[in-house]
């Protein structure tokens, strides 16, 4: 089942997310010294992809340096990336199908603002 709603994901919607994060992932990139946040923006593209049958938790070793690398980011690129998720999000909900894809989408915009200090395992 999960592959079946992933696959229905990348359609609707992950495909395009997944390259808004590249997007920031190179741009972070470019700029040696936001490499850190390049490295984070390329792991959540990659759940952005394919999020079903992974989850979202705290890590638990995420000190306040997270904190403040996560001001960055949001300044940076978090907040187009959590509008991206949004606008998606509302798209979605116009179907009935894309409803269940729309609060996935909603619930990716916490990890699109503050990436940091966070880690994606298989749920």
């Amino acid at each position: 089942m999960k592959t079946l709603l992933n696959i229905i994901w990348v359609v609707l919607s992950g495909f395009w997310l997944f390259l808004g994060y590249m997007l920031a992932a190179a741009a972070m990139f470019i700029l040696i010294v936001t490499i850190p946040w390049g490295i984070a923006a390329a792991r959540i593209g990659l759940y952005a992809l394919w999020p079903f049958g992974k989850e979202v938790v705290d890590k638990p070793t995420a000190g306040i340096g997270s904190v403040l690398g996560n001001v960055v980011w949001v300044v940076l690129a978090g907040w187009w990336l959590a509008l991206g998720h949004i606008l998606s999000g509302v798209a979605l909900f116009i179907t009935i199908i894309g409803i269940p894809f729309g609060w996935a989408n909603f619930k990716m915009v916490p990890v699109a603002l503050l990436p940091l200090g966070k880690q994606i395992v298989d749920g």
